[in-house]
């Protein structure tokens, strides 16, 4: 799915890693970690195409972009949960009703939110939202940066259950997290420091 050579990447005039090589398959889940400013969230950017400074080679196999998750939640606090999910599903060109939105907002614990503006929503709530487009798009790989983060703990349960159904599916994860995880399958890691190779 994912093979990546030789990747190099500075910025700020600061190192982040020299000549990282990794790849991952169908059914794999890869931890990315390191400290804080190691470069975590850049690489992530970098697999989806969000930040193009850097040296190496990446190939992706996917017809398909992969399902990126960022720090921020990702939503327009002027809409409402659902719209925000009918525009993103719009976007994608997937055809879901109001029904189908509605129940998948139930399976992330925000049943009872669909007409409530975003921007009326707690942060963690926030990121539910954002959490529930991996229910309604299909995509082999999700890149994840810090999932869990302002989440309660039964929230990362479903996450978790979530990302586990991925990949017995035959897909694939890339995500960091300072925290450790269970979902039922070996998890790979890559550790960043500094000047990682």
């Amino acid at each position: 799915m994912l093979r990546v050579t030789d990747l190099s990447c500075e910025r700020d005039q600061r190192l982040l890693f020299y000549h990282l090589s990794f790849g991952i398959q169908a059914g794999e889940i890869l931890q990315v970690k390191g400290a804080n400013g190691s470069g975590k969230t850049t690489l992530l950017r970098i697999l989806c195409g969000l930040y193009t400074e850097f040296d190496g080679e990446i190939d992706w196999e996917l017809e398909k972009y992969p399902l990126f998750l960022g720090h921020k939640p990702g939503v327009k606090d002027l809409l409402t949960s659902r719209e925000n999910l009918s525009w993103l599903c719009k976007l994608h060109q997937v055809q879901l009703s109001d029904i189908d939105i509605d129940s998948t907002l139930k399976k992330v614990g925000l049943a009872g939110y669909e007409d409530v503006a975003c921007g009326n929503l707690s942060e963690g709530q926030r990121k539910r939202v954002n959490l529930a487009r991996f229910h309604l798009l299909d995509s082999p790989v999700w890149l994840l940066d810090e999932p869990f983060s302002a989440i309660d703990v039964d929230g990362v349960a479903k996450f978790q259950r979530l990302m586990s159904g991925h990949v017995a599916n035959g897909g694939a994860i890339i995500f960091t997290s300072h925290q450790p995880i269970d979902v039922g399958v070996e998890i790979q890691e890559l550790n960043l420091g500094k000047g990682s190779t």
